[in-house]
């Protein structure tokens, strides 16, 4: 089979795009983690598929499938290239859509400027819907990880994610603890592990261990999930300059019940055709 694509990223963390508006592409694991491969295939951090919608009052559907070949919720980044794709490939003419996830709708917004903004929706703070084993909502809960207690705050963005603040994130055990934290059983989903380094209070630095796809140079949902976890420990004020190893991004978040908005780029860095067995 023959698979035309689009290659992009947000902040480095890069993407396969694929158009399936036409016609369905038929993916299995082995196919995503064969497109993935950065040595046999095309790789990337992430697949992303768009769809037509399955619901009314929405644009397109939206798939993510991580490198290891599992489909996912959620990806900000992925959601800002989303946006660039379809209105380059003239999908659609509006620079406003609203598009489906298996989280929930979201709705990115390509921006004169060139950036994109995301509604990434209202993050989720009960650990039962994250979901986090725990008996409280509280926002900062113990972790044993290793043998170390970490202090963590469980938030989720449509994706789980477990955000810790470190003194440097520069040293930060993320090879280490990433994984262990992934799949620590109090995450029965699995979790994304950030790591924030608080600037000022306006600006942190982030590393996160993504969920299926280990550390990559930029998170979307992460930013968006340290900028929530930062503000709920009172360390930073909206908004929040995110420095990733890819980039910045922009977050803002007027506290709990509201939206998260997020801002950055979106690139295309080639289009290309894979054979797939």
């Amino acid at each position: 089979m023959k698979l035309r694509f689009t290659k992009m990223h947000g902040l480095g963390n890069d993407f396969v795009v694929i158009d399936a508006t036409r016609e369905p592409v038929e993916l299995t694991p082995e196919r995503v983690r064969a497109i993935a491969d950065r040595h046999f295939g095309v790789g990337c951090d992430q697949l992303l598929v768009v769809e037509p919608p399955s619901r009314p009052a929405v644009d397109f559907r939206y798939r993510i499938f991580n490198a290891d070949g599992g489909e996912v919720e959620q990806c900000g980044n992925g959601a800002r290239c989303f946006v660039r794709f379809v209105y380059d490939k003239k999908l659609t003419d509006r620079a406003d859509i609203s598009v489906e996830t298996r989280s929930g709708i979201i709705s990115p917004r390509l921006r004169e400027d060139g950036l994109v903004t995301v509604d990434m929706g209202v993050p989720v703070l009960s650990a039962a819907e994250v979901p986090f084993v725990s008996d409280s909502d509280a926002i900062v809960q113990p972790l044993e990880v290793g043998g170390d207690m970490l202090a963590i705050t469980a938030v989720s963005m449509g994706n789980p994610h477990a955000v810790q603040v470190v003194a440097n994130v520069d040293a930060a055990p993320v090879e280490t603890q990433g994984p262990l934290i992934e799949h620590h059983p109090r995450f029965p989903a699995r979790v994304n592990a950030g790591f924030v380094q608080v600037v000022d209070a306006h600006r942190i630095r982030l590393r996160v261990f993504e969920r299926g796809s280990g550390e990559t140079l930029a998170c979307g949902t992460g930013a968006c999930a340290a900028v929530v976890a930062s503000i709920l420990r009172e360390l930073v004020v909206s908004p929040v300059r995110v420095e990733t190893r890819g980039g910045e991004l922009e977050i803002a978040w007027a506290g709990p019940g509201t939206p998260v908005l997020m801002t950055g780029p979106a690139v295309t860095v080639f289009e290309g055709e894979m054979n797939l067995v």
